[in-house]
């Protein structure tokens, strides 16, 4: 059974950091693009970023450029999400997501991915 569990969730200040982990189990992960999505309260689940197989491929949020950086480790199948000058705005619960249908493109379309982590919560404090 497929799983992917994220951490590294939590209440920072407005400018921090915080750093999420997705680490997958019972899954080719570098068969695999991944993906960053997020929803906040009253509001759609939303892109963030996505990495392809290798890593040499990102594809960010407008929202979020400049700012956020995913990267990945295969030997350890996990997915990063390095977060930096956190906004208030970016208070959400972050999800995990595995496109297990290929790896090549680090897509942005929700319905695209196939596998899904429980969620981490970050607030950001103003």
């Amino acid at each position: 059974q497929v799983q992917l569990v994220e951490s590294g969730g939590g209440l920072v200040q407005a400018g921090g950091s915080l750093r999420l982990s997705c680490a997958a189990s019972a899954l080719t992960f570098s068969s695999c693009a991944m993906g960053w999505f997020r929803q906040a309260p009253g509001k759609e689940r939303e892109f963030v970023a996505a990495i392809n197989w290798s890593g040499g491929s990102t594809n960010y949020a407008d929202s979020v450029k400049g700012r956020f950086t995913i990267s990945r480790d295969n030997a350890k199948n996990t997915v990063y999400l390095q977060m930096n000058s956190l906004k208030p705005e970016d208070t959400a619960i972050y999800y995990c997501a595995a496109d297990s249908t290929q790896r090549r493109m680090p897509r942005n379309y929700a319905l695209q991915y196939d596998y899904w982590g429980q969620g981490t919560q970050v607030t950001v404090s103003s």
